[in-house]
């Protein structure tokens, strides 16, 4: 009886050691995918890094991207400093107050009579983390703000010109243009491969039919149809309202695109052997489709899509810096770049200025490393 319950037993712990292997062998193989693909794990790490940034703006944000500071306006950035006037060494980061010395030209200088230390999770403003949670913590601050009212605030990219944090407001900007551009080329792509596929696969009326719309639309001006679009709505728009409506613009306009790849692709692939072969042994149309053929065509799909979110995000970019995306005071990338309007503010405080631009660029760097490290594991 008991050899019995131990042969039974055996068989059981030798199943969970097997899949402990192979947990562990997947594991490894994905260890050493990405060591051989630099490029992609790259990519990957900056996506994610934008949008953790983006998901907890308001707990990094030192500040409420709405609020104003009527003393401070065009501030230049906090030095953080750990060596006194003196020459003493502190182990814990401070900053001097700041005084203004000219008010019309809005120059300031440092107090080195009053110090402040900062300190990790301090107190701020009430905020709802995941819109759910409510809480005051904040990543850093000043150690003892809180305490007082006079003490001074810490800007890592400065003030604009009505005194509101621009480190804040880039952060909580994320949160817009990271949704409209990455979700409207996401749609739109979906769209146009499913119109791609039915045009390629289909007779030659439903092909002309969605070819010659795919072709209109592709002849119309981008940025012009999209101001049109959008001037057919009011100007004031709820933020929710705004992402909204700017997804499905972009959907009905780059949709084409990608159909007319798509379309080309499967036409291509639909005569190749493997096809024939999944014909001759009874697979269905859409089984052919969907698993033999757009399987192989992933990889200039990847690219395509890869083409159209920098021109989304950019054009969202576009409508809020012409003052027709997100108004203010809500933050976007586009209307924190209207700043650089600005020919003199823009020469004093440059890379101030054109930190949302920075943001995108390194966002659409680090969506085209992503695509071409997948686009070569595909290979």
């Amino acid at each position: 009886m008991t050899q019995a319950i131990r042969e039974q037993d055996e068989p059981e712990a030798f199943t969970e050691a097997g899949e402990s292997s192979v947990q562990g062998e997947r594991f490894a193989r994905a260890a050493r995918s990405f060591r051989r693909r630099p490029k992609l794990a790259l990519g990957i790490c900056l996506v994610a890094l934008f949008y953790l940034a983006a998901l907890f703006a308001d707990f990094l944000a030192p500040y409420d991207y709405r609020s104003q500071s009527r003393r401070e306006l065009l501030a230049p950035q906090t030095t953080i400093r750990f060596r006194d006037e003196q020459g003493g060494w502190h182990a814990r980061p401070f900053i001097y107050a700041r005084r203004v010395i000219d008010p019309l030209e809005r120059r300031y200088a440092e107090d080195t009579s009053r110090r402040y230390s900062l300190a990790l999770f301090t107190r701020g403003h009430t905020y709802k983390l995941f819109h759910l949670i409510p809480t005051d913590i904040h990543l850093f601050g000043l150690q003892d703000e809180s305490a007082s009212g006079s003490a001074p605030r810490i800007y890592l990219l400065g003030t604009d010109s009505l005194g509101r944090d621009r480190f804040s407001r880039l952060l909580a900007a994320a949160r817009f243009s990271l949704v409209v551009g990455p979700l409207g080329t996401l749609l739109a792509c979906v769209l146009g491969v499913v119109l791609g596929c039915v045009a390629g696969y289909s007779g030659r009326f439903v092909d002309s039919v969605l070819m010659r719309a795919a072709d209109a639309m592709m002849s119309l001006p981008l940025l012009v149809l999209i101001l049109a679009a959008r001037a057919a709505f009011p100007l004031e728009l709820p933020p929710s309202r705004a992402v909204l409506l700017l997804v499905t613009i972009f959907i009905a306009v780059g949709w084409a695109e990608m159909a007319r790849l798509t379309r080309g692709l499967v036409v291509t692939l639909r005569e190749r052997e493997f096809v024939l072969a999944a014909r001759a042994i009874g697979l269905t149309r859409w089984r052919i489709l969907f698993r033999h053929i757009l399987p192989n065509a992933a990889a200039p799909l990847i690219v395509q899509a890869t083409i159209l979110l920098p021109a989304f995000l950019l054009a969202e970019t576009s409508l809020s810096f012409l003052g027709v995306g997100l108004q203010e005071p809500e933050a976007s990338w586009g209307n924190m770049l209207m700043a650089a309007s600005d020919v003199t503010l823009l020469r004093n405080q440059p890379l101030l200025i054109l930190s949302p631009a920075f943001a995108i660029f390194l966002f659409v760097l680090a969506v085209r490393l992503l695509s071409d490290g997948l686009r070569k594991g595909k290979r």
